[in-house]
């Protein structure tokens, strides 16, 4: 009896062990073999660190951590009594600048006024040294027929050279006038330049004094916020983050070995470890320039010391759909699976560029030829 029952048993065993191996391999031939996975990934963002221009002490906090804020929202405020001094010492230079420049302008216009008096008492000058000349051609007619004096057309030949030298004078006079106006011109535009310091100077200040109000740069969720009232807070210091959720993509670290047949655009299917059961469908964005080594600290040194070979990773960009199951939900930093649906590969044109490694999808790259 048992060995009837073995007899029947172990064929059917055999059949559905075949027939399992089968489908099995059937599976790998048509899908398996073009799925590439790893659970070296991780949910990314690109968090915006927030840090003031201006070192002041923080006056008033406005948000509170984990809060959603907009883009313009008011998260602190610094104190701004040092600034608005400033500011205002700022606006008094230019406005003694303008005071300056505005003197200036009276002082050529006066410069003017004072030119042309100078051209009427050269004129006159000019006119006296004619009548001059003509007493004393007249004069010395006459002296020498004898029909006058010596003494007289000595007096007259004085007076001619008096003319004479109050022409000069009054040349001179004028031409020092005319000197005066390219002076005045020269300090005006000497003003003008500090006024426009003064002025450069002032919107400084002001964007200072701006930036003792900090502002969100994009929309997000606060994270990570160290500020607090009274805290001395310098440039280049966080203060806080914001994470902008929900966009939120993954970076998938794959072997070197299994980036063969990767291109942009390509389907990938990841499962994240929070949510178990929920898969989203995302595509393949863009590869990394290098390898993760590349861009670590302190990259390897191959060519010096025993070499040990060591499977590299490149990060891979992947893109999840804003309006996916799990919308909202995901935060940077959590694990997750990813799988790579690599067929139809051959039908995307490699980029000569760095190849898988270059960020241009398909479409530059038919552009680019």
């Amino acid at each position: 009896m048992a060995t009837n029952v073995r007899k029947i048993v172990l064929p059917v065993i055999a059949a559905a062990a075949l027939a399992g191996g089968g489908y099995a391999g059937y599976g790998w031939w048509t899908e398996g073999r073009f799925i590439e996975s790893t659970d070296n990934a991780y949910v990314q963002s690109d968090i915006t660190i927030v840090s003031p221009k201006v070192s002041a002490y923080v006056r008033e906090v406005r948000v509170a951590e984990n809060q959603q804020v907009r883009a313009g929202d008011v998260l602190a405020l610094l104190d701004d009594r040092d600034f608005r001094a400033k500011v205002a010492e700022s606006e008094a230079a230019v406005t003694a600048q303008r005071a300056a420049l505005g003197t200036l302008d009276s002082k050529l216009e006066l410069q003017r006024a004072i030119i042309d008096q100078a051209a009427a008492t050269l004129s006159s000058a000019e006119a006296e040294q004619r009548r001059a000349q003509q007493d004393y051609d007249r004069n010395r007619s006459l002296a020498s027929d004898s029909w006058t004096s010596r003494q007289k057309l000595e007096t007259s030949d004085a007076d001619l050279r008096k003319a004479v030298a109050q022409v000069a004078k009054s040349r001179a006079a004028l031409a020092a006038e005319n000197d005066q106006v390219a002076v005045l011109r020269a300090t005006r535009t000497e003003t003008e330049a500090r006024l426009a310091q003064a002025q450069a100077a002032l919107e400084t200040d002001r964007n200072d004094l701006n930036n003792t109000v900090i502002r969100a740069a994009v929309d997000g969720v606060v994270g990570n916020r160290g500020v607090q009232v009274g805290q001395y807070a310098r440039p280049g210091v966080q203060l806080l983050a914001l994470v902008p959720l929900p966009d939120v993509y993954v970076v998938a670290n794959f072997k070197e070995t299994q980036i063969g047949r990767m291109r942009p655009g390509q389907s990938v299917t990841v499962s994240v470890d929070a949510f178990p059961g929920q898969k989203l469908e995302g595509k393949v964005e863009s590869f990394a320039p290098a390898s993760g080594s590349k861009f670590s600290l302190l990259p390897p040194e191959n060519a010096t010391g025993n070499f040990t070979k060591i499977v590299q990773r490149v990060p891979v960009r992947i893109a999840l759909p804003r309006d996916g199951a799990l919308a909202g939900l995901l935060r940077p930093g959590l694990s997750v699976e990813a799988e790579v649906d690599t067929r139809g590969a051959d039908s995307h044109p490699h980029v000569e560029a760095g190849g898988v490694f270059g960020a241009l999808n398909a479409k530059q790259a038919v552009a680019a030829k």
